[in-house]
């Protein structure tokens, strides 16, 4: 069964069209079709506090083909998810109406902890890495920061930060948010433990590419801090040709950088993990999940 998840981020909105081989219930997402669109909506929503009418255009565009791109894959559900922008929107809630009337999708604006929640609803599957050690999931987006702990294969903390990268480009980081960030990393991350940590997010895949990392090769933190330097030092259009980035990616790497380095110092680990898990992988294994047990029943 093929489903169409999307994501609608701060930074942009994704539509992953995938499916979950019923055979192999720890299997990963088989990606069909992955079409994105930089559409922004926190440059506004962190300058003005709404979404503008011209974007709002944009925004229906954007599900309109979405839609029908999912049609033409025959989907059995397409679900979209929404996430910091829209959260903060004053006009999140006319905007999400205005979605559904026109276009017919359903807009769910979900809060930091069910994004977090349903990124790891898939995240465990993976085995690639033994889970059964403590591991920390760092997931930087264009609005928020979520950080996850697990512990035998438990979530025992998680938190969901106002940092993001394009929160950080329109300067609309509040001046506490690191002391906030390593005290509660002091508080709930236990001494002395050997965590595995993890990075999420469409920065951190770019960033793991670029580096010449292959599957579930590790980054050396050394060579994220490398990088990071070399990419700060550049110009926006030196950015995009050396590195052959999209202009919607080359701004908001570098500040993606920043927060990943600064949580990882607090931590003091060696290495990140990019296991290329997203909100959309997890949406199409919770739709997988709830189609197979009404099969059971």
């Amino acid at each position: 069964m093929k489903f169409g998840a999307i994501d609608v981020g701060t930074n942009a909105a994704r539509l992953l069209i995938g499916e979950v081989d019923d055979a192999n219930e720890g299997s990963l997402v088989k990606k069909i079709s992955y079409t994105r669109i930089p559409l922004r909506l926190g440059l506004e929503v962190f300058e003005n506090g709404l979404i503008s009418k011209q974007k709002a255009t944009e925004f229906k565009k954007s599900m309109l083909a979405f839609k029908l791109i999912a049609e033409v894959f025959d989907v059995v559900e397409l679900r979209a998810c929404a996430t910091s922008a829209m959260r903060e929107a004053s006009n999140g809630k006319e905007i999400q109406a205005m979605i559904k009337k026109e276009t017919g999708v359903s807009l769910e604006i979900i809060d930091g902890d069910q994004e977090a929640s349903i990124i790891f609803s898939s995240f465990l599957l993976v085995d690639d890495y033994d889970l059964s050690q403590p591991f920390i999931v760092i997931d930087v987006g264009g609005g928020s920061t979520e950080i996850s702990i697990f512990y035998k294969g438990e979530k025992t903390n998680a938190k969901s930060f106002k940092i993001g990268t394009i929160r950080m480009l329109k300067d609309k980081v509040e001046g506490d948010i690191w002391p906030k960030i390593e005290n509660w990393l002091s508080k709930n991350v236990r001494p002395n433990k050997d965590y595995l940590v993890f990075a999420t997010g469409g920065n951190i895949n770019k960033i793991h590419k670029l580096l010449g990392k292959k599957g579930n090769e590790a980054i050396p933190v050394k060579e994220l801090k490398d990088l990071s330097v070399d990419l700060r030092s550049l110009s926006l259009s030196k950015r995009i040709s050396k590195y052959k980035l999209k202009p919607d990616r080359a701004d908001v790497i570098v500040p993606a950088t920043k927060i990943f380095l600064k949580i990882i110092k607090k931590l003091e680990c060696e290495e990140l993990l990019v296991p290329k898990i997203g909100l959309s992988d997890g949406m199409i294994h919770q739709m997988h999940r709830k189609y197979s047990n009404k099969n059971i029943k």
